[in-house]
């Protein structure tokens, strides 16, 4: 697969609800109650029940990689978490993921992606580098 800096490899909006919560914390372990209870993310001075960091970080990475051939490979990626997601005990949330093609060399590429809820960016320098 060739790659342009520019280039728009995916785009697509993610819907999260407290079931998604829910299920991503039978998976990963973290039941960390700001993920699922109103009261204690209030008492914590949170928005809100927050989706996990993690999730947020598989959801954008997993945009990226449905999107590309089989055999290109994911090297590295790194992300900085900026704001959390809140979902909404009746709307959800939906997490929006833009990939565009960053940096191009002989062997590899740069995937950046934006990340954005209705409110706000969630993620910054969230990178994903592709052997091609």
């Amino acid at each position: 697969m060739s790659f342009s800096v520019g280039d728009v490899i995916a785009e697509r909006t993610i819907h999260l609800t407290r079931e998604s919560l829910v299920r991503y914390a039978g998976a990963s372990g973290d039941f960390n109650p700001i993920h699922y209870r109103d009261d204690v993310a209030a008492a914590v001075g949170l928005p809100g029940v927050l989706a996990h960091g993690m999730l947020t970080m598989g959801l954008a990475s997993s945009v990226v990689l449905a999107a590309l051939p089989a055999e290109v490979r994911l090297i590295d990626y790194g992300v900085r978490f900026t704001k959390p997601v809140v979902v909404d005990p009746e709307t959800g949330a939906d997490v929006h993921v833009t990939a565009k093609v960053g940096a191009v060399d002989d062997a590899s590429a740069r995937i950046d992606l934006t990340v954005k809820t209705a409110e706000t960016t969630v993620l910054v320098k969230a990178q994903l580098r592709v052997a091609r």
